[in-house]
């Protein structure tokens, strides 16, 4: 979310996935199963890994004082069988100067034609910022204001005719809201990785970071027409296109998230029609918005809607659509806008044609105050920065 130098990378350490056997094109048998662990992964935007260790072993630190991850021990092992199996086990971690530490953190995946699970996956003895606290399946913790933890966050799909279950886990996953500790905004720490596919395509390189194979580098121009910053006032940001994300599609970050206060208003990026307005599981409240040239952008995570925010309604660039929020699997962690941006030129990928938003957003115009009076019909919810924000046009 916001740049920051880049922390040099400590120790080599080789990402152990399995070596997995060539498939021929015109053979009728279905690839074969593949697997892959980590016991811990340090991912900063617009770096990818910087560190990973994979091997079973001791002590473990990064940097050398550990104050960002420390363990005692690590065990990891792959197995392709059938069934595919993944297994990733710490001792003794802890996070970012023992903000968040536990006794043992054990990610397990397992898959096979039919189905895929995690059964043996657990977090022990954790605490978070100084709370004895358990850890549930897909349980997210707020760390104050810089930072969220998801822990035993898993997902998982049913085989079918043409290929197998594929399931993963991780049994810590901390990503920061905000600069903190000597890591930028963005910055993601996994510990306990593990995921497995049966009959299923290779498994590419993990996803992190612009290191993620899956996310598409290619930034065409989407016409110079004076777009707009979508978020009003000085949201904190940065660039998270391509991190790791288990609960998304592909399993990488489609856009940029923008952190503002509940209510702050969100605003046409360019002048078009607005479309998909509702709601679904992973975005919440989100809308959809299709300019001229067909381009499109995604809102998510919306608190509310503006009285424009209606399928088929033509917007200018600046008018208000709605307000920033934490709806959907954004709930429990600090109020941002998700947002993406989709080229007309790459609509054919379906939702893997997100390009990284961060360049477009640096170039982009601020609204920089605002009107809200009794004809907006904006809820008195709104929230208006002290530096003010510009609606450039009202309803």
């Amino acid at each position: 979310m916001r740049r920051m130098r880049a922390l040099a990378s400590l120790s080599a350490f080789a990402l152990a996935a399995v070596s997995l056997p060539a498939v021929s094109a015109v053979a009728a048998v279905p690839p074969a199963p593949a697997a892959q662990a980590w016991a811990v992964r340090v991912v900063l935007p617009g770096s990818g890994a910087v560190v990973s260790s994979a091997a079973t072993g001791g002590p473990f630190a990064y940097p050398a004082d550990g104050s960002v991850v420390s363990m005692a021990a690590t065990t990891v092992s792959t197995a392709v069988g059938p069934p595919a199996t993944a297994t990733a086990r710490a001792l003794s971690v802890s996070l970012l100067g023992r903000a968040v530490t536990a006794a043992a953190a054990v990610g397990a995946a397992r898959a096979d034609k039919a189905a895929a699970g995690s059964d043996g996956s657990a977090v022990s003895g954790l605490v978070v910022l100084g709370e004895r606290v358990e850890a549930a399946r897909n349980q997210r913790f707020r760390l104050g204001g810089w930072g969220t933890l998801t822990t035993l966050e898993q997902g998982a799909a049913a085989g079918t005719a043409a290929a197998g279950a594929h399931g993963f886990v991780v049994a810590l996953d901390l990503v920061l809201r905000a600069t903190h500790a000597g890591l930028p905004a963005g910055a993601e720490i996994q510990v306990g990785y593990a995921e497995a596919r049966a009959g299923a395509d290779p498994l590419p390189p993990p996803p992190g970071g612009h290191g993620g194979i899956r996310a598409p580098t290619a930034t065409p121009s989407l016409g110079d027409r004076g777009d707009v910053f979508p978020v009003a006032g000085t949201p904190d940001w940065g660039d998270t296109f391509g991190a790791f994300r288990g609960d998304e599609p592909g399993g990488w970050h489609h856009g940029d998230d923008l952190f503002a206060p509940s209510g702050t208003p969100v605003v046409a990026c360019a002048d078009g029609t607005v479309f998909s307005v509702g709601w679904n599981k992973l975005g919440g409240r989100r809308l959809w918005l299709r300019d001229a040239r067909g381009n499109e952008f995604y809102y998510a995570h919306l608190s509310g809607y503006a009285p424009l925010a209606v399928d088929g309604t033509q917007v200018r660039a600046g008018d208000v659509l709605g307000f920033v929020g934490a709806s959907g699997d954004a709930e429990g962690t600090p109020p941002h806008l998700h947002f993406e941006i989709h080229p007309v030129r790459l609509l054919g990928r379906g939702y893997d044609g997100a390009v990284d938003p961060t360049g477009y957003l640096r170039r982009w115009r601020r609204p920089v105050s605002v009107r809200l009076d009794a004809a907006t019909g904006l809820p008195s919810a709104v929230h208006v920065p002290p530096t003010g924000v510009v609606l450039l046009r009202t309803p």
